[in-house]
């Protein structure tokens, strides 16, 4: 069978998207963290906003030493595609198990470590979960898997905040009767999570592409060489800006939403405008998923007038 001939292998392809899950179900929680983490342990708006900055530098962070590791040779293809994602996603378990010594020491700066951690092994799941979406399937569809991942991202994001604000103060806990020990059992869930699907992944017969590549002999650019091309540099900074600007928003929505001018909302309110936001970004990433069906013109062109309004309904 030709490559362009093949079809979205689903069996696989499920099982990896709950990767794409977790990545959008930590990061929108962490927004929850900024306005709780700030009220148990007095910190400025400046000092909260470490929470997220700790998580996305480990993106930079890890992403830079895979790069300079990858100079000696293709990690992907020494390691394989399913044994580089599961050990990403031990490390993010590692740093979500974190999260238990950080709060019984009620510690600020165990918590930002712990964040980095998790934050290291998703820019590790990454790397590998994309380019392996777009290979379980014909090349030519590869973007809309990548989109209807996003979309399932986009699932987390907005639910993230509503689960873990109901594990905080779902036990009738109140801005003034915060206990941090409230964070360790999603936490620890979630770490047992990351392992349970990186052994999932270890044990499937989710055909590793590794091997395909390399029995190829194809040129390809190899370190700094890549930069050359004006299209990946302008792809970066797009990146940049977009994720900054989509971050720091929502970073700082649940101080404007303390304000008296717009409600005055105590912590355990600003779950759902939180989870609001990141749903708002949902509705496009889950209409964009359709064209990864196989379906007729006139079903798609339905789809993606219905998807939008049951996105919006979520």
């Amino acid at each position: 069978m030709k490559q362009q001939e093949q079809q979205t292998k689903w069996s696989q392809f499920i099982p990896l998207i709950s990767v794409f899950f977790f990545w959008g179900f930590v990061a929108a929680s962490n927004d929850i963290l900024i306005p709780v983490f700030k009220n148990s342990f007095t910190l400025s708006q400046l000092e909260s906003q470490l929470v997220n900055n700790a998580f996305y530098a480990a993106y930079f962070v890890g992403s830079l030493v895979f790069f300079i590791i990858s100079m000696r040779g293709d990690v992907l293809q020494k390691f394989g595609y399913k044994k580089t994602l599961a050990f990403g996603l031990s490390i993010s378990a590692m740093g979500a198990f974190l999260f238990v010594p950080a709060a019984s020491m009620n510690n600020y700066w165990i918590f930002l470590t712990a964040l980095f951690v998790v934050g290291l092994g998703f820019s590790v799941q990454q790397i590998v979960a994309n380019p392996l979406a777009i290979k379980m399937g014909s090349p030519e569809t590869g973007t809309h898997r990548l989109t209807m991942a996003g979309g399932i991202n986009s699932l987390g994001t907005t639910i993230g905040p509503i689960i873990l604000g109901i594990a905080i103060f779902g036990n009738g806990n109140s801005s003034s009767s915060l206990n941090l020990n409230d964070v360790k059992i999603p936490f620890v869930i979630l770490g047992l999570a990351f392992l349970l699907v990186a052994a999932f992944l270890m044990f499937s017969k989710i055909e590793d592409p590794s091997k395909e590549e390399e029995t190829q002999e194809e040129s390809t650019e190899e370190g700094f060489n890549i930069l050359k091309y004006p299209q990946l540099m302008m792809g970066m900074l797009a990146i940049f800006i977009y994720v900054g600007v989509e971050v720091s928003i929502v970073s700082n929505l649940p101080a404007l939403l303390q304000t008296s001018e717009f409600g005055g909302l105590l912590e355990e309110n600003l779950a759902p405008f939180i989870s609001l936001y990141w749903g708002s970004l949902m509705i496009g990433r889950w209409n964009g998923g359709v064209n990864v069906f196989d379906f007729s013109k006139s079903t798609n062109m339905v789809l993606k007038f219905i998807v939008p309004f049951v996105a919006f309904g979520i």
